[in-house]
């Protein structure tokens, strides 16, 4: 063999070695997820045990990086982010999402839920529905989490409509669905975002949240209030998103990887969390937190009857799919064997 056929050969074995590390790398991709969750949070443990799975399983195609506790900026920035490009991700609250696709915040609607086995039944059949509606705005829905029932912490007793009088309610940012609530209950909220709820309850802008016991011990927030009203308000929801572009650049057969990964470890965390926010009320009672209950059972139904008007309210807004929300009492009147989802 010539020597000039022997650099022949060897620039093209060089050339085919250099274009397989290239296709390597350009494979090869990196999910930046942003959160609010804070460090030493269960779902931050659970996903971080599920990236490690999907980067073993995509032999390193595939790897999550995670930002929490907020320091990429609350929900609104991080969306920002994901659509500027700077991260590809987020966990967020099923109301943060609202602005892109408002019904993925229907499960939030105030007082529907009474218990995990009604979520449970509703979910069963509408999760798929909202993740596909999600994806239509541009969004991979990788989970739908619990994120727990949300009670109400105040510096005073409440324990009837009345006592919301003069209080200083937290509202999350832009959260039509439980402002209209409030309103209808003649309460003027603050709205502020997370990060500020601490202060402003140090400072007296705000003395009433609604909040999981979980969030609330989280957050410290337990440590500024008195009293709980063990009635639960609404049932929150997280969202584990990503963008679509950002995903479809990863094959077929990783993004399969990645969705059954990630749902896996969303369904341990929903079995975790229930039992967390058991331990969370009870660690709650044991700070000197006062667990009060609303008057009468009238006084439950008043509460009720203000969350069916709120949500007569937000069905003729046009904001919300009127069909979903008919779907979704539908199968709770079906779960509760034909009782009306206002008894």
């Amino acid at each position: 063999m010539s020597r000039r056929s022997s650099s022949s050969i060897s620039v093209a074995v060089l050339a085919g070695a250099l274009l397989v590390l290239a296709t390597s790398g350009a494979s090869a991709r990196t999910l930046k997820i942003a959160t609010i969750v804070p460090e030493g949070s269960s779902w931050l443990a659970e996903m971080r045990d599920a990236g490690d799975e999907i980067k073993e399983k995509t032999e390193g195609r595939v790897k999550l990086k995670f930002y929490p506790g907020g320091v990429m900026g609350g929900d609104k920035t991080v969306l920002r982010k994901v659509r500027a490009g700077q991260l590809q991700g987020g966990a967020f609250t099923s109301g943060a999402l609202a602005a892109i696709y408002p019904d993925i915040e229907l499960y939030s609607l105030p007082l529907l839920f009474r218990d995990y086995d009604e979520v449970e039944f509703v979910r069963a059949k509408l999760d798929a529905k909202l993740k596909a509606g999600l994806a239509r705005k541009g969004f991979e829905a990788l989970a739908i989490t619990d994120g727990g029932f949300a009670y109400v912490l105040s510096q005073k007793p409440i324990r009837k409509v009345e006592d919301m009088e003069n209080t200083r309610v937290w509202l999350v940012e832009d959260d039509k669905m439980t402002e209209v609530a409030l309103r209808i209950a003649g309460v003027a909220p603050v709205p502020l975002p997370i990060a500020d709820v601490y202060t402003a309850l140090q400072t007296g802008l705000v003395d009433t949240v609604a909040a999981p016991p979980i969030g609330a011990i989280a957050f410290q927030w337990h440590t500024r209030v008195g009293y709980l009203t063990d009635v639960p308000i609404m049932y929150l929801a997280g969202v584990f998103a990503v963008d679509q572009r950002a995903f479809s650049k990863i094959s077929a057969k990783d993004r399969k990887i990645v969705r059954g990964v990630v749902q896996a470890a969303a369904k341990r965390l929903d079995r975790a969390n229930r039992a967390d926010e058991k331990n969370a009320r009870e660690a709650l009672k044991n700070q000197g937190i006062e667990f009060v209950s609303a008057d009468s059972r009238e006084e439950v139904q008043r509460w009720r009857s203000i969350s069916s008007e709120a949500t007569t309210e937000m069905r003729g807004s046009g904001r919300y799919s009127d069909d979903l929300i008919s779907e979704m009492l539908m199968l709770l009147q079906e779960h509760r064997g034909g009782a009306s989802t206002d008894e």
